[in-house]
């Protein structure tokens, strides 16, 4: 097993222009999260769905409480010239992708034929499941099977399935195809360990508002995590043609 960290869209952007985004025309779900500002360990998450990709945007419930990166949140690769403001993501840095990233695998450690629920492509943790942080290896930012491969070259990686907060979560495609070395790496949606808690970089909620979203999440309607901050969301609303969050 061999998974990108992940296939996604093209991310192009141009310098100095409010760039609208073809990934956000063709998608009909999306996971918008929105924080504080560019140094919050706290969020906000919200639904959005449309029946077409001409479709107006249908919020679906509330916003729920989420916690990011121990250092907040960073432009991502494809994003760095969105705006003048804010950091830009690389690894180790403890923050969370800011921009737009497709949500396509599921993960967890139960068996595949115990989560037919889910309709994303899903993949059960093993032992021996890696996710590459090593910027030196070739596998660098790849969800892997340490056992399986022809060599493993990397010193740094997380094992999966050893980490509580991954018993379900989806990869967020960032940083892949391929995949910039010292960009950030393993990303992910999981469980939180409470509304005070913080992650390395990954974006975190609730394990029963997690799991309802792993079961609505339909990769024919192409869904996508749209991650800012609140600022940032207001500028970029019209140019991306976001939702409303109110």
């Amino acid at each position: 097993m061999r998974l990108p960290v992940l296939l996604g869209f093209a991310l192009a952007c141009q310098p100095g222009i409010l760039t609208p985004r073809p990934e956000l025309d063709a998608s009909q779900q999306l996971v918008v999260v929105v924080t504080p500002g560019w140094n919050s360990t706290i969020g906000t998450m919200a639904r959005f769905e449309r029946p077409t990709p001409t479709s107006a945007w249908i919020r679906l419930g509330n916003s729920i409480p989420l916690v990011v990166g121990r250092t907040g949140i960073a432009w991502g690769v494809g994003f760095d010239d969105a705006s003048a403001e804010g950091p830009h993501k690389h690894e180790g840095d403890g923050k969370a992708p800011a921009g737009i990233f497709p949500l396509d695998t599921a993960f967890g450690f139960a068996p595949a034929d115990s989560m037919r629920g889910v309709r994303l492509p899903y993949v059960q943790l093993l032992p021996t499941t890696d996710c590459v942080d090593d910027t030196t290896s070739s596998h660098y930012n790849t969800v892997v099977d340490r056992a399986v491969v022809p060599r493993v070259d990397w010193n740094s990686a997380e094992h999966m399935r050893q980490v509580s907060q991954y018993e379900i979560g989806v990869i967020v495609g960032y940083n892949a195809s391929p995949p910039i070395k010292g960009r950030g790496s393993c990303i992910f949606l999981h469980i939180w360990a409470g509304p005070d808690s913080h992650t390395a970089g990954c974006t975190a909620f609730d394990q029963a508002k997690l799991r309802e979203l792993m079961l609505w999440l339909d990769p024919r309607k192409r869904p996508l995590l749209v991650q800012l901050t609140v600022d940032e969301y207001d500028q970029l609303q019209s140019a991306w043609k976001l939702p409303a969050l109110q």
